[in-house]
């Protein structure tokens, strides 16, 4: 339950004719406590509460729990969610043996586009398309909960 990821700043559209898949995200927070975080998620037609750690000192590992939850629920949750939330589409792109997802988010953080991979180890190299620009890994700015509290477009 270790989850390894890198983000990458996304310089280019061309991951979208690479899509085989995309859906509409809306997520809000529970908790944005650092050491803790409660997410809520509704991904299409499905729902998801997440919980994740902090991240270690090179900012690729943490805890992640996630669970899926009947949408309704998930729509019920919102409701006790921090401040915004965030909305955005999310692309999923094969890239090699990896699954590149790119994040296109809108409202108060439009104009934002990142790209996340997972990785089994923080060494393993990928496949990295020319459309991934500056990894922003350990930028606390490009979490999303930070993104809920202070979008994009008031930086």
């Amino acid at each position: 339950m270790i989850e390894i990821e890198r983000k990458f700043l996304v310089t280019s559209t061309d991951f979208i004719s690479q899509a085989f898949a995309h859906n509409r995200i809306a997520q809000g927070y529970i908790s944005k406590n650092p050491e803790r975080t409660v997410r809520v998620r509704i991904k299409g037609d499905k729902g998801f509460l997440t919980i994740k750690g902090k991240g270690n000192e090179s900012g690729l590992s943490r805890f992640e729990w996630e669970k899926e939850i009947p949408v309704e629920e998930a729509q019920q949750l919102m409701h006790l969610c921090e401040k915004a939330t965030i909305d955005k589409t999310r692309y999923e792109v094969q890239s090699g043996n990896h699954v590149i997802e790119v994040d296109v988010f809108y409202g108060e953080n439009e104009g934002l586009v990142m790209a996340e991979i997972e990785l089994s180890s923080e060494t393993e190299t990928f496949l990295k398309p020319e459309w991934l620009g500056e990894e922003v890994t350990n930028d606390v700015r490009y979490y999303n909960g930070y993104l809920s509290e202070h979008p994009f477009k008031s930086w």
